[in-house]
């Protein structure tokens, strides 16, 4: 477990790393915008249907999101997959993702406000392994996902993504927390539609959760989405914020 941990920790500090390498890359442009996320997961033992499935998992997860800030819904995410507790800390996964996308273009007739164009859709399957790890200060936790994206061209992407979380109960209310996350995108290979290989994007966040009780939690705060672009010359800060409710079942 301890070299799992290790591994964890180099994978993330070798993207991080990237990503400083490719912001003082010279001639490139930064754009920034502002809007919001809003996510729904559920995520359950699948006991109540046979009580010998109770290490398996069902994970399902909606999002909305909306860029131009707020005035424009740019993207949705359905999540499902199946998973298994090796332990009460460690779960494998295998899932399925579909993101509905629209894809806005200029129109000329309209001095070139953005019209909504016909929407698109990505698609990942993946493979993730999460390890939960309560200590003294707090819980934290561990994912790793290797998604391989299609349905945008011919080509297939591969690409891992790492986040690592951390949750704080405070002392004067445990159901209040504190909550930080980072997650770091790579593109292992170049593809004609996903961009050349390299640092794909990071997502920070910062904010409070709030335990209704032991199978409901909220989480609301602010997230940086730093997207790199496909040829590594344009950036993306996306300022958002994120509202979010867990279920377990």
């Amino acid at each position: 477990m301890q070299k799992m941990l290790t591994y964890q920790w180099l994978t993330t500090a070798v993207i991080l790393t990237s990503i400083y390498q490719t912001s003082v890359q010279a001639g490139t442009s930064l754009v920034e915008d502002t809007g919001a996320w809003f996510q729904a997961v559920g995520e359950g033992s699948l006991k109540a249907v046979d009580p010998s499935l109770e290490k398996a998992r069902l994970w399902v997860e909606g999002q909305s999101r909306f860029d131009q800030g707020m005035d424009h819904w740019y993207q949705g995410m359905v999540r499902a997959a199946a998973g298994y507790a090796i332990t009460d800390r460690l779960t494998v996964w295998a899932g399925y993702t579909y993101l509905p996308t629209d894809n806005l273009v200029y129109a000329k007739e309209l001095h070139g406000q953005l019209v909504n164009g016909q929407a698109i859709g990505q698609q990942d399957l993946w493979p993730a392994i999460r390890y939960v790890l309560p200590t003294e200060l707090g819980t934290f936790t561990f994912r790793t996902m290797w998604e391989s994206n299609f349905g945008l061209g011919s080509q297939v992407r591969e690409r891992p993504r790492q986040m690592i979380k951390f949750m704080h109960p405070l002392e004067f209310e445990p159901r209040l927390s504190l909550i930080a996350w980072d997650e770091a995108f790579y593109r292992i290979n170049t593809t004609n539609w996903g961009g050349n290989s390299g640092f794909d994007q990071n997502r920070a966040f910062a904010g409070f959760g709030w335990s209704f009780n032991s199978n409901i939690r909220t989480e609301l705060g602010y997230m940086n989405q730093y997207l790199d672009g496909a040829n590594h010359n344009t950036h993306t800060v996306h300022n958002l914020g994120m509202a979010s409710v867990f279920v377990n079942f």
